[in-house]
């Protein structure tokens, strides 16, 4: 399977998106992302199926887009699915805790590390937006693309002052 791949330049530094074959976006990673991917040999440089991403990521970051419509393809368990689903529920300028992400999809308070881990397994930064879980206390925890990044998104959002 060939992995098509282009670089983005956006506020919050580059961006690698990767995607399928049928142009569904597999991945959305930034550098020194924790998990996040790199180019590897036999990916395939193409920046035609990453037109409406890049479109639709210029008028996120420019406060004129609230809610991403792109297909997305993310690989990994079906808990890690459930949980990325009800990532995309959380809407534009809010937040929710990883305790109300584990209500959302029916698991015990016990998963809330599971949830956690799941989240920070998130390969579709930005787009799929695991940067609006926060600690019980409000505190900005984990971001595999960094705390700083996940303030400026938040700030953006008008989720923080």
């Amino acid at each position: 399977m060939t992995v098509r791949f282009t670089h983005l330049d956006a506020p919050v530094g580059p961006l690698l998106l990767t995607a399928d074959a049928d142009g569904a976006l597999t991945s959305l990673s930034v550098p020194g992302q924790k998990g996040g991917r790199t180019v590897q040999d036999g990916w395939r440089h193409d920046p035609g199926p990453f037109r409406a991403a890049a479109d639709q990521l210029a008028a996120y970051f420019a406060g004129e887009l609230t809610q991403f419509r792109l297909p997305l393809r993310a690989s990994g368990t079906e808990f890690r699915q459930r949980v990325w689903a009800a990532l995309d529920e959380v809407p534009y300028g809010a937040t929710a805790t990883y305790g109300e992400i584990a209500a959302r999809i029916g698991a015990p308070c016990a998963a809330v590390r599971a949830v956690g881990g799941a989240i920070g397994a998130n390969p579709l930064l930005i787009l799929r937006p695991c940067h609006r879980v926060i600690g019980a206390n409000g505190a900005m925890t984990g971001y595999a693309g960094g705390l700083d990044r996940k303030t400026r998104l938040l700030t953006l959002e008008g989720a923080l002052p």
